[in-house]
């Protein structure tokens, strides 16, 4: 348990990696803002690293290739075997919302990831989001030439449905991870998708396990919004839906101050005892708030 952070095993085909992860999409210009100092972001990757955290999440499309292009130079300071490498591919243009799972692409994507990170392989390899044009069946064969060519080790899907990632488990090369948002907060695919992957043994990742800093900050989030921030247009952070999730925030502020721990910290104790089989990843461009995402491993929530 090195840093003091335990390993899980992730889904069925033998992936480890920590308990939680490391989420990097805000460590380059993102959704939320700017680009911040690289050298800064950088230090936070080694930080977390030597925190005991191995698993790094990136994507082809975050920051328009800066992200993996980050990540690679971090990398640089560290053992490549200290830390399983997670990136994405599959959205071909943001601006147009375009998606894309033609096998040419899938090699293209990975090779280009590839050179970016400057690595020989990716421990896991996530389609993004799936093409309704293509049947994911086509673009897993291409992802299982991958996988045996040494280029990647894992699969992953994200944002999948599950009749989807039924079919995409049927192929010859299971599915590893499926990673989803899940929080205190986004709950909705407790129902149907997160069951599926228990019963075919194929890991969660959660994405966004703060709700987008929301159950960290709560109002203070909206109101220190850059106007460059995209979740200012998130209804549920506009009008009367804020005054809602206001309510919320302050029942599980008051359970957080029983405990002795912050929001964010009891938000992410709660989802970690949600089962064994899920390694979160909260992200930011702060020292101190990945600070107080480990302190969560140190929660109780037993009275």
């Amino acid at each position: 348990m090195e840093g003091g952070v335990r390993r899980i095993k992730l889904g069925s085909q033998g992936m480890e990696v920590s308990v939680m992860g490391l989420g990097c999409m805000s460590l380059t210009a993102s959704a939320y803002g700017p680009a911040k100092p690289k050298e800064d972001m950088i230090k936070i990757i080694h930080h977390a690293v030597k925190s005991g955290i191995t698993h790094l999440d990136t994507s082809d499309c975050y920051g328009s290739h800066a992200n993996e292009i980050l990540i690679g130079k971090a990398l640089k300071g560290l053992e490549r075997g200290s830390v399983q490498l997670a990136t994405k591919f599959g959205i071909k243009s943001l601006v147009d919302c375009e998606v894309c799972g033609d096998p040419e692409y899938v090699r293209a994507c990975c090779e280009a990831s590839l050179k970016r990170l400057d690595v020989d392989y990716i421990d896991l390899y996530y389609v993004y989001c799936v093409d309704s044009r293509v049947p994911i069946e086509i673009t897993m064969r291409e992802l299982k030439k991958l996988v045996e060519e040494g280029k990647i080790k894992y699969i992953g899907l994200s944002k999948a449905s599950p009749s989807t990632i039924r079919r995409a488990h049927s192929v010859d090369h299971l599915i590893t991870a499926v990673q989803l948002e899940w929080s205190l907060w986004t709950r909705d695919h407790e129902e149907e998708v997160i069951p599926t992957c228990r019963e075919l043994g194929i890991g969660i990742v959660p994405s966004l396990p703060l709700g987008g800093g929301f159950l960290a900050l709560g109002p203070k989030l909206v109101e220190g919004m850059l106007d460059e921030d995209l979740r200012k247009y998130n209804p549920r952070l506009q009008g009367e839906n804020l005054e809602h999730n206001k309510i919320l925030f302050e029942q599980i502020h008051k359970i957080a101050e029983k405990k002795g721990c912050t929001m964010s910290q009891l938000a992410m104790a709660w989802l970690l005892h949600q089962g064994t089989d899920l390694s979160p990843i909260p992200g930011s461009s702060k020292m101190e708030n990945f600070n107080q995402s480990i302190g969560a491993l140190s929660v109780k929530l037993s009275p």
